[in-house]
């Protein structure tokens, strides 16, 4: 049986990395019961080498981004590690913008191939020496970056399939006018001044006739 480290344990084990990492990492904490820290996105692959050669971390569990439009480095790359003889969990952050590439760890941890197309396709982030750098969840001519915070919920352009050209064909999103619509139960009958609903009609026909609806 093994016991959750202690918040002590981490913060001691989070500065020694810092001061044997000879300036690759930035910082410490301690947050969630488990350890993070920050690291300089051009020295990434020296980092991520010393936590699995010398600490221990010998799994890459994910790679994700993260965005904050509001900062001129608006876009984190947030590395989990896990370390399966030390029974610990690890999170590694670095920043970086639209323009500036960061460096790819394939070659560290192999199966962060998938996880940096898909960081490139949602947010835009750019790996350096990735050996294939192209979107994965989106279609090749998608226009944009799905998971930016300032991405349009309905997106720049529609897909769809046109049988007079017979070829799928993209166009720009056409705007809908808000509605006011009737959420109510069909069986109570709609409010005033709400869009009325549908077979409501024939309830207003036989009303001014004088019968029941």
């Amino acid at each position: 049986m093994t016991w959750p480290t202690s918040a002590k344990e981490l913060a001691r084990i989070g500065k020694t990395i810092v001061a044997d990492s000879a300036g690759a990492f930035t910082g410490s904490s301690v947050a969630f019961g488990e350890l993070a820290l920050t690291a300089q996105a051009p020295r990434i692959v020296q980092a991520l080498t010393m936590l699995r050669d010398v600490h221990g971390f010998q799994q890459l569990v994910e790679l994700c981004g993260v965005d904050y439009p509001e900062r001129e480095r608006r876009f984190d790359v947030v590395y989990l590690l896990l370390s399966l003889t030390r029974n610990l969990r690890l999170r590694v952050t670095i920043q970086t913008d639209e323009d500036t590439a960061v460096p790819s760890v394939t070659s560290v941890y192999p199966n962060a191939d998938w996880s940096e197309r898909e960081a490139f396709d949602m947010y835009g982030v750019f790996f350096e020496g990735h050996p294939d750098l192209r979107r994965i969840l989106t279609d090749y001519g998608f226009h944009g970056h799905p998971l930016r915070k300032d991405f349009p919920m309905t997106g720049y352009v529609e897909v769809r399939y046109d049988d007079e050209l017979k070829r799928v064909v993209y166009e720009p999103v056409k705007s809908v006018e808000w509605r006011n619509w009737d959420f109510l139960s069909p069986w109570e009958g709609a409010e005033r001044g709400f869009a009325p609903i549908p077979g409501d009609e024939k309830a207003r026909v036989e009303d001014k006739r004088g019968r029941k609806p």
